[in-house]
C-alpha cells in the first residue's frame, strides 16, 4: 500500500486569509518490512514437542491451517508472536495517539523538536459520518448534510491557518521548535513507524474495526479504522491461514 496523495488544497492568497495550507483527507499506511508467515506460527508451535527438529519442518497446508485453528480456538496465543511488521502510517496526530494507546508495540514517529512539521492539515471527506448520536458508550453516527460538512472545513481551515501562522512566526523569531510546536492542532499530519507481531496486530485490529460478525462487536472512530484496514489487508495476504483462522473464531486474539 502507498501513501495516497492530497485530496485537495487550501490555496488562498496569505495576504487574505493567513498562511497556505494544505488540506488532506487521506490515511497512508504502507507495509515497510516483515517477517510474517503462517509456517513461522506452526514452526513455534511445534517446538513443544518436536524440539530442536521444529525449525525443520516442511508441512503442507491442511496441517498448517489444522494447527493454526486449534491454536487460534484454544487461545495458544505465543506461537503468533514469532513473527513482526513494520508499518509507515501517515496520519492525524490524532490518529497516531490512538495507535500508541496499544502499548505491545513499538513506535519511532517524526519529531517536531528536530524539524519543521509541514502546513498540512486532516479534515474528514464527505463520505465521513459526521453527527454522532446516543450516549457514551451507545454512540450512533450518522451522515452530515452539505452545510455540516461546509462549517466543518471553514472552521477548521480558518483554525489551521491562524495555528500555522503563529507557529511559523515563532521559528522566524528564533523561538525553539519544541516550544513553538504547542500551538499546532492535533489534526496536523505526523508520519511514526509501527512495528508490532500478529498476535498484537489481531489485538488491535479486534478493537479498531467495526465489524458485526466479531464476537466483542468494537466501535472505533472512523480514522484509526482506515489505518486498522490497511493493516488487515497486509496481514490477510502474509499470513492467510493465521487471518482465516482469526475471521472464523470471532476475531479475538489468541
Amino acid at each position: 500500500m502507498t501513501i495516497t496523495p492530497a485530496l485537495e488544497a487550501d490555496t488562498a492568497p496569505a495576504a487574505l486569509h493567513g498562511p497556505e495550507i494544505e488540506l488532506r483527507s487521506t490515511i497512508g499506511v504502507e507495509l515497510v518490512d516483515h517477517t510474517a508467515s503462517d509456517l513461522a506460527v506452526v514452526r513455534a508451535a511445534r517446538v513443544s514437542t518436536a524440539g530442536e527438529q521444529a525449525h525443520r519442518e516442511e508441512r503442507g497446508d491442511d496441517y498448517l491451517a489444522g494447527l493454526i485453528r486449534y491454536l487460534m480456538r484454544s487461545r495458544h496465543g505465543s506461537p503468533f508472536e514469532h513473527n513482526s511488521l513494520t508499518f509507515l502510517v501517515h496520519a492525524p496526530i490524532f490518529t497516531i495517539r490512538h495507535m500508541m494507546r496499544h502499548r505491545m508495540w513499538s513506535f519511532n514517529e517524526e519529531s517536531a523538536r528536530y524539524k519543521d512539521l509541514k502546513n498540512v492539515f486532516y479534515v474528514p471527506d464527505r463520505d465521513r459520518a459526521l453527527r454522532q448520536e446516543g450516549k457514551p458508550g451507545h454512540y450512533q453516527y450518522v451522515p452530515g448534510s452539505d452545510h455540516d460538512h461546509e462549517l466543518l472545513s471553514t472552521s477548521a481551515s480558518a483554525s489551521y491557518r491562524a495555528a500555522f501562522r503563529e507557529y511559523q512566526r515563532m521559528l522566524d523569531a528564533g523561538i525553539a521548535r519544541e516550544l513553538a510546536r504547542m500551538v499546532l492542532p492535533v489534526a496536523t499530519y505526523s508520519t511514526v513507524y509501527a512495528t508490532c507481531n500478529a498476535r498484537s496486530l489481531m489485538h488491535f485490529l479486534g478493537l479498531r474495526t467495526n465489524r458485526a460478525d466479531a464476537a466483542y462487536v468494537s466501535h472505533p472512530q472512523r480514522e484509526i479504522e482506515l489505518v486498522a484496514e490497511q493493516m488487515e489487508q497486509e496481514f490477510a495476504r502474509l499470513m492467510p491461514l493465521t487471518h482465516a483462522a482469526f475471521e472464523e473464531f470471532g476475531r479475538v486474539s489468541p
